[in-house]
């Protein structure tokens, strides 16, 4: 079981083309066949505990997620298996043996392991901004961006030089991200993952197991952002109704130079960044290039992404969850299983050069021969199988990861599985208080000064219970961090 929409029409025929020839193979080595069973993404996280809570043995292996897809709550629920030592040895010895035994250890909920990690996968999806290097150059940031205050003077430059482009062309949704990232830059907060999409509790590196919400006390560092904020709105960064603004195309407009930066993850960086027939800015000027600037980079706040943010559990209601995992074990380990399972059919979604890079064979369609968005396989990629694309741009690429792996810290709340039963309403409200006063702060479209919207946020947010939901975050850190 997958998230994502069930392929159709030639897409289902290349997919369909792969799971025969997969399924020769598991069914000669551990007599079994596999089916993708998807949940399409609209309503997607009820539709996917729904299922699981069927129990009717209608799925086997489950894709899941401990930040964004329930594996948490669904373990202690009893959706999944328990898996012990000695049935992941016997089958899944492959797997068992390349996880180390404190990866097993955050798989585990009350002691025993639910989910088996995608640990071996390198994958950053922290955020910041994408942006025209060359333009930066052309501003006199010869070594690129690396602060809001360069950014600032970036877009600054654009909207002078530019005249015509929108520099961020924002769909009006971004403000969390936003005001997270600013956050990340000037402080050294590390959030908690899955209590709300807006990361308003967590630690500090100094002190990770008291909780607190930055919203709350860095109020100096709030107003700062809030001037900044309406600062970029007054040099025309985006539209002027940029919050009625629900239909941006800002990365499409990106790769053909309408537009002078993306917000997104580092892994869409990767993409930009790269000289493909989808980027056409580099076809069009010579000079073109991309660059990034991740947020906490001032700060060197960098936190590696949990290894259950893409896990394989089994559900408690498969009627062969041995052989689920013989099956499992194949997919993440064997090189013909593995290849088929995330690019395809050799010769037909994927090919290698001279150099053993993975290049498109003549003909292909990405529309309808792009393996890898149709299996939608996040739960268990293996870097030890993985050929590299040969249009990435892996100087910039491995340079940027290795600028991460030198100043990361691990994700530290990994088994931490709140118990959001008396807080939810509170949660869910100082939710809704978040996106009204931050839509507002984050693009600078709020009345008079700085200083009195942000007092008028914390206020409301007190109002909605905040400190409720911190003294109750941290009762729950205390009983399992002290």
């Amino acid at each position: 079981m997958t998230t994502g929409d069930k392929p159709t029409g030639d897409q289902a025929a290349t997919l369909d083309s792969m799971m025969t020839k997969l399924n020769e193979i598991l069914t000669e080595k551990v007599n079994a066949e596999l089916e993708i069973y998807y949940i399409p993404w609209t309503d997607y996280l009820a539709n996917y505990n729904l299922t699981l809570a069927s129990m009717d043995g209608s799925v086997d292996l489950v894709g899941t997620a401990s930040d964004w897809l329930d594996a948490w709550p669904n373990a202690k629920n009893g959706a999944f298996l328990e898996l012990s030592e000695e049935m992941l040895q016997t089958y899944a010895p492959q797997t068992w043996a390349s996880v180390p035994a404190e990866h097993w250890d955050l798989c585990k909920y009350d002691g025993e392991i639910y989910l088996i990690p995608e640990d071996n996968y390198a994958q950053w999806t922290n955020h910041g901004l994408a942006y025209r290097l060359d333009w930066a150059k052309e501003a006199g940031l010869e070594d690129g961006v690396h602060s809001w205050e360069d950014m600032t003077e970036y877009f600054r430059y654009v909207k002078e030089a530019y005249p015509d482009i929108i520099p961020w062309d924002s769909d009006g949704t971004a403000y969390g991200t936003l005001a997270g990232g600013w956050i990340t830059s000037h402080s050294n907060f590390v959030s908690i993952d899955g209590l709300s999409s807006n990361a308003m509790w967590g630690g500090t590196k100094d002190d990770l197991y008291t909780v607190y919400s930055p919203y709350m006390t860095d109020t100096d560092s709030l107003v700062e952002f809030a001037k900044l904020m309406k600062e970029w709105d007054e040099i025309g960064v985006w539209r002027t109704d940029v919050l009625n603004n629900t239909s941006s195309t800002n990365r499409d407009d990106y790769r053909v130079g309408l537009v002078a930066a993306e917000q997104h993850h580092t892994q869409t960086w990767t993409d930009l960044v790269i000289h493909t027939a989808s980027n056409k800015i580099y076809e069009t000027d010579e000079d073109a290039d991309t660059g990034f600037f991740y947020f906490g980079e001032e700060t060197g706040n960098v936190v590696a992404l949990s290894i259950t943010h893409g896990a394989m559990a089994v559900s408690a209601g498969s009627e062969n969850p041995e052989r689920a995992l013989m099956v499992y074990d194949l997919i993440r380990n064997d090189p013909d299983c593995y290849h088929l399972m995330c690019y395809g059919e050799q010769g037909v979604s994927w090919d290698v050069d001279e150099n053993g890079m993975r290049i498109q064979p003549e003909g292909y369609n990405p529309d309808t021969q792009n393996i890898n968005g149709m299996t939608n396989y996040w739960w268990g990629r293996n870097d030890d199988l993985e050929i590299k694309d040969a249009t990435f741009n892996w100087d910039a690429i491995d340079a940027l990861y290795a600028e991460y792996d030198e100043i990361k810290i691990e994700y530290p709340y990994g088994q931490f599985v709140a118990n959001v039963d008396n807080i939810q309403s509170y949660i869910s409200n100082l939710s809704e208080v978040y996106t009204n006063y931050m839509k507002q702060i984050a693009y600078g479209k709020y009345e008079g000064t700085a200083e009195d919207i942000v007092a008028q946020f914390q206020d409301a947010m007190k109002q909605a219970g905040v400190d409720t939901v911190t003294e109750e975050l941290q009762k729950q850190f205390d009983e399992l961090y002290k």
